[in-house]
């Protein structure tokens, strides 16, 4: 099974960016679908983006379109979430999944592999 270890989270003010790292070991990340999810206090967890297994297709929640790129390099076998605007309401601790059938789609049950997460605080 691939073993994912996320890095990258902090804290930043409203408006500004971070970058999430996924790096992926113990698997053939090539084949895997990959997805972000989020969850904060009180909160369930919510899929924040995903992308397949070759990067062809990319998805996002509503609330982070336009704001969250999300991309994958498989020579590196890391996944990335690149995240702009920044909002109060973006923090969370953010979490990589592993999905084996590929597709990276927004259904949490898709995934097979899960990381520890990493926090993100936005203050305002």
């Amino acid at each position: 099974q691939v073993q994912l270890v996320e890095s990258g989270g902090g804290l930043v003010q409203a408006g500004g960016s971070l970058r999430l790292s996924c790096a992926a070991s113990g698997g053939t990340f090539s084949r895997y679908g990959m997805g972000w999810f989020r969850q904060a206090p009180g909160k369930e967890r919510e899929f924040v983006s995903g992308i397949n297994w070759t990067g062809s297709s990319t998805y996002y929640a509503d609330s982070v379109k336009g704001r969250f790129t999300i991309s994958r390099d498989n020579a590196k076998n890391t996944v990335y979430l690149q995240m702009n605007s920044l909002k109060p309401e973006d923090t969370a601790v953010y979490y990589c999944a592993a999905s084996r059938r590929g597709y990276g789609g927004n259904n949490y049950q898709e995934y097979d592999n899960w990381g520890q997460g990493t926090q993100v605080t936005v203050s305002s």
